[in-house]
């Protein structure tokens, strides 16, 4: 579920998938094999994607077992969107 999690998250970013590849130095059919779940990505890939999203490495596995978890039972769009909300919230400037 890591690759799903990992094409969630350089959407939400927005970074086309030739921009990420460029940014791990990977080819961009490496990038599709990962986003598929055709190829799991090493631990030193994942510490690259980790540094892209500003996110430690251990909260990107956290987040990815929470979203696959969610998306399985039909809810991993409204896990997004309420992230997405809080995210928002946080940085939301008060009048």
């Amino acid at each position: 579920m890591i690759g799903a999690t990992l094409k969630k998250l350089r959407g939400i970013y927005g970074y086309s998938a030739a921009q990420m590849a460029e940014l791990l130095d990977i080819s961009r059919s490496y990038l599709s094999e990962i986003e598929t779940g055709k190829k799991q990505p090493s631990l030193p890939l994942l510490e690259k994607y980790a540094g892209i999203f500003n996110i430690r490495t251990s909260s990107l596995l956290r987040f990815s077992e929470e979203y696959g978890a969610a998306d399985e039972a039909g809810f991993g769009q409204d896990m997004i969107t309420r992230l997405m909300s809080k995210v928002i919230d946080m940085f939301a400037v008060e009048e």
